[in-house]
Order: structure tokens, then C-alpha cells, then sequence
């Protein structure tokens, strides 16, 4: 960014340790508030509770997302049984740093430790990262092993194929495959990298085109191997080693999973349902980096940076002046990442920007190199030096700025200053973002501990309540249009599920009721709910009944 022993220099150094340790500090205030996340109270914490509770994994049909690897899941376990649920935001934060780390260790051997405390920051300070850094998920955890498998896959080519890298990479994506399913992309395309990047770095003569098949199979067993207690377990439970996903390939006989992860015909649903026109879904590969929102599906649910997009177009500007090493590097980097991006863009509905979490710190690598080339661009066109530097700190100050506007505006919707100086209690804050908190307060208190209650419209958020809770909308549905009287949902609730209480969300089940049934049914599914259950508690558009079975009527 600027020559070497400018006096400026010291100073931007110091500007960017400062304001990394005050990005640091802002990301751990904001993480000091109870989990409110709808995947962490649905499965990331949920999962490990009912865990401490029965003492061990048991495998759970109703939660498809048990049969899922749960590497992190682990670690949360240890906090969660000692009841503090805010230290696994920490652990997860813990991977961002760990990942930053390493792109701090790569841009300083590659560029300087200048453009390398900037490409830390800049990944930081992503609202993506900040948004995963304050939730207690499992995505940066595989972004930290997938991206320590690349740079060690990177290394084994360095060290003239040295084996005992290429083991070191694949025991990285092992940890990758088993802290998510989204790991097999990596998975997928580092065993399909390794014998292509040996036979393109490998002068003619000595390339060996067996040594290279076996240096994937290496990389294959050695993954699969990490990654072999959680098949053998799926293997045990269901006959597929990564059940729910491709589970007509092991069981062609069964019916497929209610949940995969493959979604099929994903842009005829963003055309009908979400209305896009053509255009504007041949534009998802860039809109992901301008449209982002936060809670939105339509919107990629999450916040990316223009600068990812912009900056690694200029990151190959020279590229034909680079060493054949950084040549390879670059040309990896974004082939990986485009790959990633079109397999999860073809596969899903893309309404998750953590589907491609894997690639932004490569994206970013690529934005500094990007920066980098900008600024011997300007030195090309004898720009004076002054100016040069004033343009690559515009950009660089830019890019952190914008990341810190959603900061601030992360700090407005989380509010963790209130709930740190004891102006708002626990119970009050989880309310204030979840509805339903209330209702599983009181029949905490106050049910039972054998009791079991049917979630309806909750969004299957189950961790704040410590009474067995069912969420099969579906079976519902079927049981109220084959039952040809109240007494008869009834009794299938109470002797088929053996469930003694419904919680309800009041507006999404009247609408659920007015487009799903014909007035005949509901005709009987309002006496069912006058006669067989009796009303405990009521708050925020969210009820609590107790079901009763009343002759069959």
C-alpha cells in the first residue's frame, strides 16, 4: 500500500491492529446476549441439549438435522452442560479468528504484513462473518478446515509433494466433511484438484500419471477416514452413510427423506415463486454481492461485499509477469471458488449466503491481490506516488467502512449494551425477538415433565423448551382431512403421537386452516378445538393448550 519504510506505513499499521482489536471487541459484545438465532434454537444448541439431557447421541428420527455430522455440535456440548448457551457464539467466533489467521500467514509470505493486517480485517469485518461470528453455527468452522485444507494442499505442491501435506490437507476436510454436509463440495473438488495440480506443476519427464491417481486416493482415504465415524453411524441408523442426503441411491426401495439438501428445479421456483424474471436470476452469481439482506431468503439471507466482486478481477492484471507458483495459486483460487459457487447456485434455491461461506476467504486473498495490483497499475501510469497511495487507501478505507455501517447497524438490532448492563433481564430479551418464549417459559413452569407438545408454527424452534416438543405439520394436515369427527383428531393425537399439549401460533395456523380445508373440515376442526382443548396460556399471538379426549364426539 505504501513503499517500503514510508513513514506513513507505521502509522496505517497501527490504525489497522487498532481497529482490529476494536472489530474484535464489537463482534464479542455483540455475541454476550442469550441465542436467539432460528438454526441455533432449532438444531445447533437443540441438538446438544437433548444430547446433555439423555446423556449421549441417540439417534432422533423426527430431527432429520440429527443424522447430520456434528463435529462443532461436540464442543458446544461442554458450555451448554455447565448451562451458559452464549460461550458457543465464542467457539464458533473462535474459527473466523483461526481463519483469519491464515490469510494473515498467506498474504504476508505472499505481499507484506501491511496488505495482510488488511485482508484480516477486511474478512472480519464482512457482514457475512459478522453475522456467523455472533451466532452459535457451525459455517465458519467449515470455512476454517476447508480453507486449511487448500493452503496445505498449496503447501504439498510448494514442497515438491511432499506426502505428508497432502495427508495434513485431507485430515483438514475431513474436519470439513464432519462439521457439515457442505464440506463434500470441498470434498469433491480438492480430490479432483490433486492429481490435476500434480500433473500441471510436474515437468513432462518425470510426471506420472499413476502417481497421480494415487496421490488422489491418498487424499480420498485419508478425508474419508476423519470423517468415518459419522458414516458409520448414519450406516447403523439408516443404511446410508451420509443419510438424508442421495438416500435413493442405498435404500431404492424407500421413499425419499422429507428434507434434502439437493433442491431440484431451483430456478423455476425463484421464476414462479419469488417472481424474478430471467434476467435477474442470470444475474445471481453477482447479485449475491450487492443485495444481501439479512433474514430475507429472497435476498440470499445474508450480506456480502461489492469489493469481493470488483477487486479479484484485478487480482490477475499481471498475471502472466507472476512466478508460476503464484500463477497457480491465483488461478486456483478462483476456479475453487466459481466452482463452489455454480454447484450451490444449480443445487439449491440459494437463500443462504453460508452455502458458499468456503469461498470468501479466498475471495478475499484475491481482493488484496486485487488492491495490490491497483496500486502498481497507478505506478504504470506514473501516477505520483502520493496519489497512487491515496487512491489504494480510498479503496481499502472504503471496503472497511461499508463492512462497519452493517456493524452499527448489528448493534441497533441486537442491542447488546441493554441486556449487558442489566437494563433488559434474559427472559425480556429472548421475548422482544421471539414470540413464543413466553409460552415455553410457563410450561416450563408449570407442565409436567412427561408432557409432549405438538409445535405448530413455531419454525421448529425447540431449544427453550424443556418438555418433549413434535414438529410434523404434514401429519397434522392428514389427520384432520381423514378424521370424519373431532373426537377422532382427537384420539389420533393423544394415542398415535401421544401428545398432551399444542402450542400454536395463532395467525400462520388461521391461514394454514383457510387455504388447506374445505368448510365441511373445518366445520369439524372448530368443535375439535372448542371441545377437546382447554386454553393454559396466552401471550404475543402464541397459545398453550392442553389436549383433552372427550368421548368421541
Amino acid at each position: 500500500m505504501y513503499k517500503k519504510n514510508f513513514p506513513a506505513e507505521h502509522c496505517v499499521k497501527a490504525a489497522l491492529i487498532v481497529l482490529l482489536f476494536a472489530l474484535t471487541a464489537c463482534i464479542i459484545t455483540l455475541s454476550c446476549v442469550p441465542p436467539v438465532s432460528r438454526d441455533a434454537l432449532v438444531y445447533h444448541l437443540a441438538l446438544p441439549k437433548l444430547y446433555i439431557e439423555h446423556g449421549g447421541i441417540y439417534e432422533i428420527p423426527s430431527l432429520v438435522f440429527s443424522y447430520f455430522p456434528l463435529n462443532l455440535h461436540l464442543l458446544y456440548t461442554i458450555p451448554l452442560y455447565f448451562g451458559n448457551d452464549i460461550i458457543p457464539k465464542f467457539i464458533h467466533f473462535a474459527f473466523a479468528l483461526a481463519t483469519a489467521w491464515l490469510i494473515f500467514i498467506y498474504l504476508k509470505k505472499r505481499l507484506d504484513d501491511l496488505y495482510a493486517l488488511l485482508g484480516v480485517l477486511f474478512f472480519l469485518s464482512i457482514p457475512l462473518i459478522v453475522k456467523l461470528s455472533i451466532t452459535a453455527y457451525v459455517d465458519l468452522g467449515l470455512v476454517f478446515f476447508s480453507t486449511a485444507s487448500v493452503f496445505y494442499l498449496l503447501k504439498w505442491t510448494e514442497n515438491k509433494f511432499r506426502l505428508k501435506y497432502l495427508i495434513i490437507s485431507a485430515l483438514w476436510c475431513g474436519l470439513a466433511l464432519g462439521t457439515k454436509y457442505n464440506g463434500l463440495m470441498v470434498l469433491l473438488l480438492l480430490f479432483l484438484s490433486v492429481p490435476l495440480v500434480y500433473l500441471r506443476t510436474t515437468p513432462g519427464e518425470t510426471r506420472n500419471q499413476f502417481r497421480a491417481a494415487g496421490y488422489g486416493a491418498v487424499f480420498m482415504l485419508a478425508a474419508l477416514l476423519i470423517f468415518s465415524p459419522w458414516m458409520i453411524r448414519d450406516y447403523l441408523w439408516t443404511d446410508n452413510p451420509i443419510y438424508p442426503l442421495y438416500d435413493h441411491w442405498f435404500n431404492p426401495e424407500e421413499s425419499a427423506p422429507a428434507y434434502s439438501i439437493l433442491t431440484i428445479m431451483n430456478f423455476e421456483m425463484r421464476s414462479v415463486i419469488q417472481e424474478e424474471p430471467w434476467w435477474q436470476i442470470a444475474l445471481l452469481p453477482i447479485r449475491i454481492f450487492f443485495q444481501g439482506q439479512d433474514g430475507n431468503p429472497r435476498y440470499f439471507d445474508g450480506k456480502l461485499s461489492p469489493f469481493l466482486f470488483f477487486l479479484p478481477c484485478f487480482a490477475f492484471y499481471h498475471y502472466k509477469k507472476n512466478t508460476s507458483g503464484l500463477k497457480t495459486e491465483k488461478f486456483f483460487f478462483i476456479v475453487f471458488s466459481l466452482l463452489i459457487l455454480f454447484f450451490v447456485l444449480f443445487t439449491t434455491n440459494m437463500c443462504q449466503l453460508r452455502y458458499i461461506a468456503v469461498i470468501i476467504p479466498l475471495l478475499v486473498i484475491l481482493a488484496v491481490f486485487g488492491l495490490h495490483e491497483i496500486g502498481g497499475l497507478c505506478k504504470e501510469l506514473k501516477i505520483p506516488e502520493s496519489l497512487s497511495a491515496g487512491i489504494v487507501s480510498v479503496i481499502a478505507f472504503s471496503m472497511i467502512c461499508l463492512n462497519g455501517v452493517y456493524i452499527m447497524e448489528q448493534f441497533r438490532y441486537v442491542d447488546p449494551v441493554s441486556y449487558i448492563t442489566g437494563r433488559t433481564g434474559r427472559d425480556e430479551y429472548i421475548e422482544k425477538y421471539r414470540g413464543e418464549y413466553p409460552v415455553f417459559v410457563f410450561a416450563n413452569k408449570n407442565l409436567p415433565e412427561d408432557s409432549k407438545i405438538s409445535g405448530i408454527f413455531l419454525g421448529d424452534r425447540r431449544y427453550y423448551s424443556d418438555r418433549e416438543m413434535v414438529f410434523d405439520i404434514g401429519w397434522l394436515l392428514k389427520t384432520i382431512k381423514e378424521a370424519d369427527t373431532p373426537g377422532k383428531i382427537a384420539s389420533s393425537l393423544i394415542n398415535k403421537k401421544k401428545i398432551t399439549h399444542l402450542l400454536v401460533r395463532y395467525d400462520l395456523f388461521d391461514e394454514w386452516v383457510g387455504s388447506n380445508f374445505d368448510d365441511k373440515t373445518r366445520n369439524r376442526l372448530s368443535i375439535f378445538l372448542k371441545t377437546h382443548l382447554k386454553l393454559l396460556f396466552s401471550k404475543s399471538g402464541y397459545g398453550l393448550f392442553q389436549l383433552e379426549k372427550r368421548g368421541s364426539s
